[in-house]
């Protein structure tokens, strides 16, 4: 299954902030995006992706090719795999892509794809995530509004991440 999406996308809100921006969810709704669960990456070689390898248990992005950066630093992360259950039947070619240019024809391997080279997503916006979000996924990932902070939760602690 495959889709190209020629547009700005708003989630949870009626529109984006601005012209820079692909894709945008709604502030301060406590929710966060899910990352892929990922059990084998030797075959992701698209630099940028962003995952929750349950091999390990660690949000990870990858960079330079063939180096897996950890976000989640912390060594006891765990999750309910429960809904990757083998009686889900994957779908290898299914994508989103989204771009403001017409034709459809990014051929970037992933699950969602932001094809525009000018633009770029907004992360959920929530408020001190670790006290907010009452149940979070593991491979969630937020924006903290109060810290500033990109924060990614392994299914046992948050980590966050200031540049």
């Amino acid at each position: 299954m495959s889709l190209s999406l020629q547009a700005q996308i708003g989630i949870s809100r009626e529109s984006v902030s601005n012209g820079s921006v692909s894709i945008q969810f709604g502030d301060n709704e406590n929710k966060g995006l899910l990352l892929p669960y990922v059990t084998d990456k030797t075959e992701i070689i698209e630099n940028g992706t962003i995952i929750y390898d349950t091999s390990d248990f660690k949000v990870k992005y990858l960079k330079d090719t063939n180096t897996w950066f950890d976000m989640s630093v912390d060594l006891l992360g765990t999750a309910d795999l429960s809904i990757q259950a083998a009686d889900r039947i994957e779908q290898p070619g299914a994508k989103i892509c989204i771009s403001t240019t017409a034709g459809g024809t990014d051929t970037t391997k992933g699950i969602l794809v932001l094809a525009d080279t000018n633009k770029a997503m907004v992360l959920p916006k929530v408020a001190s995530p670790h006290l907010n979000i009452i149940s979070p996924s593991a491979g969630m990932i937020v924006y903290d509004t109060v810290k500033r902070q990109l924060a990614v939760y392994n299914g046992t602690a948050w980590t966050f991440w200031k540049p």
